[in-house]
């Protein structure tokens, strides 16, 4: 028997007799083999296909057509607590499927869906194994709070690392207002939705094994100078210092990285109780000495059903270590392995490590061996659910959840590090920890009801969280001995001197949540939705703790109208559009609430006694509310040809009011120089596309590519609280590092965020000096500048992002490319405003410090000019996946496939320095964009091989 669709094999379709556990899943070549009875129905499913049901009465061989469903018009996508039809939705939301995901080695969720939602950003930064994607949807919306989407994982909130990307089944991504809603202050930088793979089928028995292992090495190092170019300088007489030896620093602190993952999966039981578990080891090295990271995670999930199926029940727990050994490899090594003279030696004639003593001028073999940097987190997730179906259309359901992490940390240095050779520290030891635990509870009532040609469905709901932060950090130094490091941190005399420091700390809060939709069709042609959301917080004001967010959405299938039918070459239309309301947290869980806290700086001599002082810290504020975004949202879905092109186009416009922000404030009244408070609007703008298209479907060979393209437009209107009467027409943003010492954006009412504020580099002197534009537009020298000449000149935010991915199959081989690319922004080198400049000759250059700028040789000092600041468009050869599939012939085995693949192979750009990508725009470069930053653990380029087997 075999399954086939325009007359192609279909494999890994589910084959079953109708209401019974005999099933299978078809081969490679769309064939199966399935045992029955006498008369049966025999049910054929497949992810994309409508269902196909065939009468079976005695036959030995059956043939079964498969048909695409209309751009997965029937696809289940998964939306705020529930799902809808795929033709159903009304607003801007993305679905991934599993085989769709990026293939090879992934860092986490986010790059299996890199490059394939529009208006999605998603950037790997850096490549440290411990470190993470970074993540934002539609632009910036917050100017104190997170830019970061919602993350649920089968509804709880997680990560991006809460499961392994082999254990997720679908990704959604619910991109505007009216769909994020639904989910109130947490969902203004939208939400993702990962499902994690269950059994749904009560004839999964299964078990599935991959594993890959794969070589990482550096993208690109910087061409500083060698021994031979600084001898051949001091010929010239240059006054660098030839200290005897020849040593490559930065190839001494690099390794060769070896990584493995394994995953195992199993499937079992029957249409009564079946279980999901997954096991996933990973152990990453990095491309640094003493860097890498191993992670276990197991998952198990129960689901069991009584009563006829009316009542179903779900457990499930998800564990996960992660340990990590840094020794004192970071982004500083990493500098001091740049700037270190090229002619110096490792070690002393006594083999101790070589140090001189420049500022800020450590030997990084030095300080990576002798440091110890041990972090081990540790999570357990345990949810559970009961869904009670009294009625053939009503359901009740129940979902708790808790969450308990801790994370420990211990850093210590020994005596041969700097801190004891240069600082005379004799030893330093550190040790924190902090643990967090969060509990959920949400109470759901969802009825769906067909009417001839009326379909609705009312959701109704109650959600409560909270959580409990505790942290406590101790550091102590000057030891008697460092064999302990900080396994005896009560040693150091540092304690006893008052030297040493103590930190806790402990916070509490708490969520609460009404919400309701109403989804209603007509002849599925007409579309409505519309929910609301009454929630509050207790990080607020008193005065302001609950807010409403509503979202309400249209569609029009303008396919099904009876004057569409003659146009063949349209197989669906819909327009739709939507107005969303959602909100941005505080971070800080007391920002409403006045705060004290001791000082010794600000106490008193009191009975012959130092008495610190009690001095406030923060002022209260009973009128702090969240950030409110309003969006509006239009779209367009399409599918051409039967399908063969497929796609949507959405134009929103977003509008965040009541921004939090930092104000100075007089004192008094206020007993605190600052204050949080509400002030300020930011607007948002942008347009998405997802093209997907099926050029080639033949017996041997099909291909299926998208594109996605999406632009944004961020803006700050003002930054004002009328009835605190505070205004601020600016704020600074990002920073150089010593020893330039500027911000390096500015943020101004009225302009775009994302901007550089500088001084505009025009010429250089007979003296080598930078000469630049001051403010009335004349060329001055830069030491007549002053701080009201810089202007703003580029954005670190780029216009444009693209993304083309394509899948190829031909037999038993399948290819996967995928390019990605980013255009109109510019990065600042930070690699060369301070290398390409000899300025300071303790430390190693460039070899391009001594080419000519603007025709003549520079001699200045470090200075922050335009010089630095480069075009950055890229276009990324991502990720280029070959696999095989090899013949069923091996009993037991269902399915086996091997592959290698690429990741982060080539980059097309112009810009000068290691990687256009490797820049942060989150957390403290939310405003500050488009900076490769110096100290950065620079990017990798991975090789994998792996295999999967389903046996």
């Amino acid at each position: 028997m075999d399954t086939l669709s325009d007359n192609l094999p279909v494999p890994g379709a589910t084959v079953k007799i109708k209401n019974s556990s005999n099933g299978v899943a078809t081969s490679v070549d769309g064939t199966f083999q399935l045992t029955y009875e006498g008369k049966a129905v025999l049910v054929v499913t497949a992810v994309g296909m409508t269902t196909s049901e065939v009468n079976l009465n005695g036959q030995k061989t059956v043939s079964v057509k498969l048909s695409y469903s209309s751009q997965g018009l029937n696809e289940v996508v998964v939306v705020g607590y529930g799902t809808q039809r795929r033709g159903e939705v009304t607003s801007a939301i993305a679905t991934v499927k599993s085989e769709n995901f990026t293939k090879g080695a992934v860092r986490d969720a986010a790059q299996l869906v890199q490059g394939k939602v529009a208006g999605l950003r998603i950037t790997t930064p850096t490549g440290d194994p411990t470190g993470s994607t970074q993540i934002n949807l539609r632009g910036l919306n917050s100017l104190t709070g997170t830019s970061e989407p919602l993350i649920l994982i089968d509804g709880i909130p997680g990560t991006l690392n809460t499961v392994a990307p082999e254990d997720i089944e679908a990704i959604d991504v619910l991109k505007d207002g009216s769909a994020a809603s639904i989910y109130g202050t947490r969902a203004t930088g939208g939400v993702i939705l990962i499902t994690t793979r269950q059994n749904r089928s009560e004839s999964r028995n299964s078990i599935e094994y991959s594993a890959y292992a794969n070589v990482q090495s550096i993208v690109k190092k910087p061409e500083m100078l060698t021994a031979d170019d600084y001898r051949r300088l001091i010929a010239e007489g240059v006054n660098y210092t030839d200290l005897g030896g020849n040593t490559n620093w930065l190839d001494e602190i690099l390794q060769k990285p070896f990584s493995q993952n394994h995953n195992l999966t199993f499937f079992g039981g029957n249409s009564t109780t079946n279980y999901t578990g997954s096991i996933n080891y990973r152990d990453w090295e990095g491309i640094f000495l003493k860097t890498g990271q191993e992670r276990l995670t197991v998952r198990a999930g129960l689901n069991h059903s009584m009563f006829n199926d009316k009542l179903k029940t779900n457990l499930q727990i998800i564990t996960r270590t992660t340990s990590s050994k840094q020794g004192g490899a970071d982004g500083y090594a990493y500098r001091q392995a740049i700037i270190r003279n090229p002619t110096d030696n490792i070690y002393t004639a006594d083999g101790r490590w070589q140090e001189r003593d420049a500022y800020n001028y450590d030997n990084p073999l030095g300080r990576i061996n002798e440091a110890n940097n041990d972090n081990t987190f540790r999570e357990t997730r345990m949810n559970g659910s009961l869904d009670y179906r009294p009625i053939k259309d009503l359901s009740l359901k129940m979902l708790v959840s808790r969450v308990q992490n801790n994370n420990l940390n211990g850093y210590s240095t020994t005596f041969q590090h700097v801190n004891t050779t240069k600082n005379n520290l004799n030893g330093t030891a550190g040790r924190s920890t902090y643990s967090n635990k969060e509990n959920l509870l949400e109470l759901t009532a969802n009825y769906t009801k067909s009417i001839n040609h009326h379909n609705f469905t009312l959701l109704g709901g109650y959600s409560w969280q909270d959580a409990v932060y505790e942290a406590f950090d101790v550091y102590n130094f000057d030891f008697p001995t460092d064999a302990y490091s900080w396994n005896q941190i009560e040693a150091g005399t540092a304690l006893q001197r008052g030297l040493s420091t103590m930190n806790s700390e402990k916070s509490k809060w708490q969520l609460a949540g009404f919400f309701g939709r109403l989804t209603y069709n007509w002849n599925e042609k007409y579309l409505f939705m519309a929910s609301i959301r009454r929630e509050g917080s207790s990080k607020f004001g008193v005065d302001d703790q609950w807010g409403t967010f509503p979202g309400a959405s249209v569609g029009w299938r303008i396919s099904k109208e009876s004057f569409m039918k003659n146009v063949t070459a349209i197989t669906d239309l819909k327009l739709r559009g939507g107005y969303g309301e959602t909100g941005t947290i505080a971070s800080n869980p007391y920002a409403s609430q006045s705060s004290y806290a001791f000082d010794f700086a600000e106490g008193a001599y009191i009975n012959g006694k130092w008495v610190q002082g009690f001095v406030p810290t923060r002022n209260f504020n009973p009128y702090l509310r969240w950030e409110k975004k309003k969006e509006y949202n239009a779209g367009l879905d399409f599918g051409l040809l039967k399908n063969r092109i497929t796609g949507s186009f959405d134009l929103y416009s977003r509008k965040v009011e009541d921004l939090l922000y930092n104000f100075r404030v007089p004192v008094p009244p206020f007993i605190y120089e600052t204050m949080y408070i509400n002030a300020g609007t930011m607007k948002n703008s942008g347009f998405e596309a997802l093209i997907n298209v099926r050029p080639v479907e033949t017996k041997t060979i099909t291909w299926n590519t998208s594109i996605t393209y999406s632009t944004n437009k961020n803006m700050l209107e003002n930054l004002s609280n009328d009835q605190f009467n505070v205004t601020a027409e600016f704020f600074d943003a990002g920073y150089t590092g010593e020893p330039i010492q500027q911000s390096t954006h500015r943020v101004k009412a009225g302009g775009a965020i994302g901007q550089f504020f500088v001084l505009k580099s025009v010429g250089v002197d007979e003296n080598g000096k930078w000469l630049v534009e001051s403010k009335d537009g004349s060329t001055i020298p830069i030491a007549e500048s002053s701080a009201d000449d810089r202007q703003y000149y580029g954005n670190g935010i780029p216009k444009h992002l693209a993304g083309w991915n394509n899948r190829f199959k031909i037999k038993s081989f399948d290819l996967e490319i995928n390019v990605r690319g980013a255009f109109g922004h510019d990065v600042l080198n930070m690699q060369r405003m301070y290398y390409e400049n000899p300025a300071n000759e303790d430390y190693n250059a460039l070899k391009t410090a001594y080419d000519p700028v603007y025709g003549r040789q520079l001699n200045n000092d470090l200075v922050y000019v335009s010089h630095y600041i480069e075009k950055a468009d890229y276009v990324k050869i991502d990720n280029i996946t070959l696999g095989y599939t090899l013949p069923a012939k091996l009993k037991g085995v269902k399915n086996a496939r091997i592959y290698v693949s690429g990741l982060n192979l080539f980059t097309i750009t112009k810009y000068k320095g290691l990687d256009p990508e490797a820049v942060s725009y989150n957390n403290d470069f939310t405003f500050a964009p488009g900076i490769e930053n110096r100290d950065a653990y620079p990017t990798t380029r991975t090789f994998t091989a792996g295999v999967n087997v389903t046996f």
